[in-house]
């Protein structure tokens, strides 16, 4: 396939004329559709669940539940923010699973002792450790307002939340990092060596 579904004009993933094509089945439009935003929900499961597997699996699984459940679409404008709240409920349904299939061990990785030189490395890895110790639903409100820059009615639409929820989430989920870089930056106090 081209990219064109009519010859003229490649799809985008919120253009309503392809989303109300696919909504009525039409396969090629919904491959369009598919094609165009299977990039960003990888993405987005990727940051929030910080597995690429399962990442994967649940983009893919949001595309299923996003073709059986297109129909139910009212309003074609809206398509974005509805395969984002596709793919939020994709994502807790898979954590909701993993959580009962996954013993309750953690390992514990030991950190070197002097970071990389690399100032982008440190960063990197200090922002990874703080995002990991958040939440999911501050993971997911971090991401989508801030990484897919949607707006707060956005977000809260994709979560399926109010917006003052989503709003709170926010500015939790900021405290919260804060404090986890902020300590994470702080020297080690009262080592005790033998």
């Amino acid at each position: 396939m081209s990219g064109m579904l009519d010859g003229r004009h490649p799809a985008r993933a919120s253009d309503p004329r392809y989303v109300t094509r696919a909504s009525r089945g039409d396969r090629e439009a919904f491959d369009l559709l598919a094609a165009s935003i299977v990039d960003r929900l990888y993405a987005v499961a990727r940051l929030i669940l910080r597995d690429a597997d399962l990442a994967e699996d649940v983009a893919q699984e949001a595309l299923v539940r996003c073709w059986r459940d297109l129909p139910t679409l009212r309003d074609p404008e809206r398509f974005d923010a509805w395969v984002h709240r596709v793919l939020m409920r994709a994502i807790y349904d898979e954590l909701r699973v993993a959580g009962r299939q996954r013993a309750a061990v953690s390992i514990l990785r030991l950190e070197p002792a002097v970071p990389d030189a690399s100032d982008d490395v440190v960063v990197r890895e200090q922002l990874d450790r703080g995002f990991r110790r958040l939440t999911l639903d501050h993971r997911s409100v971090l991401v989508l307002r801030l990484y897919l820059g949607l707006s707060l009615e956005e977000t809260a639409a994709a979560l399926g939340i109010p917006v003052g929820t989503a709003k709170s989430r926010l500015h939790y989920a900021i405290d919260a990092m804060r404090v986890v870089l902020e300590a994470d930056a702080r020297p080690v106090e009262g080592v005790i060596s033998a």
